[in-house]
């Protein structure tokens, strides 16, 4: 019995002993798993992150790659164009370097043609008339003393029945002499005699006309013509023969066309102030012309709300007539230099932007953008550029042309 009991505990313990070595080895095992767990998920850890890296890497080089694509493109927009002295002169292209100058400013206004009122001359009776006929139409170039139109009144058919009367009694006096007629008598028909003669001075007579009265022909009497004062165009004819005219009357208006005003209707909002003979120029259709300021209204027209600036203007031409219609352009000097160009060296980019063509070496073109300021006729003052700047100012739209074949961007974009 005490054997078996021995045995018994013998094998419990041999048991107990191995399944503390199983329970060892396990935990050894267990070990070893979660180590290599570990360092398995360390792995996979640092392999992520080689590979994040590496797209890294790969994202950088491509952002590298791609700045410096862009920066080609941007050299290549740089480089802008070049063009070879033939190609140049083919296409007339020209380039002149830019510096501040004094500019003339252009102010329009309308304006209207007027007749010159210090050499017009109007044709008018003396007395109440009648017009029997006319000598000078519409439109016509007359000389000094030329017959316009003949009248008759009955006002100067007495006229000139007392002027024949006096000049034979003054005539028959004169030839009695102080020995036969007493000097009272010789002193009365002589100022009977002045004193009709007057008259028909008065009346618009001339000299030659009052020493062709005689009775020879009576039936003449009470007729007398209407001479031009002056050379001149007949501007007005406003009659018919028959009508009867009262003293005063316009019945032609002459004006000499060599030198005409024009009046210049300038707004009140624009602030024009001229000095007398400032210069000015009238176009008229295709034609220019110089003129000179020669008055300037203080006052409002009431009808028009516009202020008057006359002006004198040379018509040697004859083109010029009493009531057209012209432009008016009023010339000033600008305060300071500025930089201008002409219109036609001005491109307009596709974002709206204003651009000129600048040479920076012989052939080499590149597009600068300016901004523009005011107008001066056919040129534009720019800002932008500095004084010096050699800038294409004819055959722009060539180059940009060029430019746009090429394949580049003209406008750096």
């Amino acid at each position: 019995m005490f054997k078996y009991i021995k045995t018994t505990g013998l094998c419990l313990s041999l048991i107990t002993s191995l399944l503390s070595c199983y329970e060892l080895k396990a935990e050894q095992i267990q070990s070893k798993t979660n180590t290599r767990t570990s360092e398995e998920i360390q792995e996979t850890h640092n392999h992520t992150e080689e590979e994040k890296s590496h797209e890294q890497e790969e994202a950088t080089h491509d952002e590298h790659a791609h700045e410096n694509d862009d920066k080609e493109d941007e050299a290549s927009h740089e480089e802008g164009l070049t063009l070879s002295p033939q190609k140049i002169s083919l296409a007339k292209i020209q380039i002149e370097s830019v510096t501040p100058k004094y500019q003339i400013i252009k102010i329009y206004a309308p304006g209207e043609i007027k007749a010159n009122g210090y050499t017009s001359y109007v044709v008018s009776p003396r007395t109440e008339s009648v017009i029997i006929s006319r000598h000078a139409a519409l439109g016509e170039h007359v000389e000094k003393d030329q017959k316009l139109v003949t009248l008759f009144s009955e006002a100067m058919a007495q006229a000139q029945a007392d002027y024949l009367i006096a000049s034979t009694e003054w005539q028959r006096v004169k030839q009695l002499g102080n020995k036969t007629v007493s000097e009272s008598r010789l002193l009365q028909a002589e100022t009977t005699f002045n004193a009709s003669y007057g008259k028909l001075i008065a009346l618009g007579l001339t000299e030659e006309a009052i020493d062709n009265i005689s009775n020879k022909d009576i039936k003449a009497f009470g007729q007398y013509s209407l001479t031009a004062q002056r050379e001149g165009v007949v501007l007005q004819d406003d009659f018919i023969q028959g009508q009867r005219v009262d003293a005063g009357d316009n019945v032609m208006l002459l004006a000499d066309e060599k030198l005409l005003w024009v009046e210049a209707k300038v707004s009140p909002n624009k602030e024009i102030h001229v000095a007398i003979d400032s210069q000015a120029i009238v176009k008229f259709g295709s034609n220019s012309y110089n003129a000179n300021v020669i008055q300037e209204a203080h006052t409002i027209d009431p009808n028009t709300r516009t202020r008057i600036i006359r002006l004198a203007v040379e018509n040697t031409d004859d083109k010029l007539h009493s009531g057209m219609f012209v432009k008016v352009y009023f010339q000033f000097i600008t305060n300071e230099k500025v930089i201008a160009v002409p219109e036609e060296a001005l491109i307009r980019s596709t974002d709206g932007d204003w651009t000129v063509f600048v040479e920076e070496h012989p052939g080499e073109f590149k597009t600068v953008e300016v901004v523009l300021g005011r107008s001066f006729g056919n040129f534009r003052e720019i800002s932008g550029v500095e004084s010096g700047t050699r800038i294409v100012t004819k055959g722009a739209f060539f180059v940009a042309s060029e430019i746009a074949k090429g394949g580049f961007d003209p406008h750096n974009h």
